[in-house]
């Protein structure tokens, strides 16, 4: 790992919640513990900015908890030359995570993401900073064909990560493990009538 100031909460972390997690990479690492995760939460939250679960930012969205970010720059495995969405939950630690590790990020808001989009712009890499229940067009359109995507999914109120690769056109999205990931509402499911 690189040498770098590591506050005490943030060892803590690392050593208690990620390590412990199977989360090893160097440079998941060395930027979760540069990075001060209470500068992305409420003032009144900030004693609670590093323990093990999601913190409401308010609005219904929510900073997901540190084994979340670790385990999805892990299996992002962003590239220097990765151009970069970020979908964000109300927080830009992800966004801020990411940045150094790559060739450029930008982001959205989840509704945005989750509208239909005009935009043009692909990334080689989209990252979801939450669980999906239905990954839409607008959104497969703006990843690059062979590029990567990585997110939370919902299937009947479990979370997941997952991940996926733009192939043809299309992307699948590949379950990895069961994770508590705050849920993202503007992906829903459109709810259909069945007798």
């Amino acid at each position: 790992m690189t040498q770098f100031e590591m506050s005490a909460p943030r060892k803590a972390m690392i050593d208690s919640q990620l390590r412990t997690s199977g989360v090893n990479e160097d440079f998941v690492l060395a930027r979760m513990g540069t990075v001060p995760r209470e500068e992305f939460v409420p003032e009144s939250a900030r004693d609670v900015a590093y323990i093990d679960r999601a913190i409401p930012l308010g609005d219904g969205n929510f900073l997901a908890a540190p084994l979340v970010h670790g385990k999805m720059l892990a299996e992002a495995a962003p590239k220097t030359d990765d151009s970069v969405l970020v979908v964000e939950s109300g927080s830009a630690y992800l966004t801020e995570l990411v940045r150094p590790l790559v060739a450029s990020v930008e982001t959205t808001t989840a509704e945005e993401a989750a509208a239909k989009s005009s935009k043009r712009k692909s990334f080689s890499l989209i990252l979801v900073d939450g669980a999906i229940e239905d990954l839409p067009d607008s959104l497969v359109k703006r990843l690059d064909e062979n590029g990567r995507i990585v997110t939370g999914t919902v299937t009947r109120g479990v979370t997941r990560l997952a991940s996926g690769r733009k192939v043809a056109g299309q992307v699948a999205l590949q379950p990895l493990g069961e994770i508590g990931i705050p849920v993202l509402h503007a992906f829903a499911k459109k709810k259909e009538w069945s007798f």
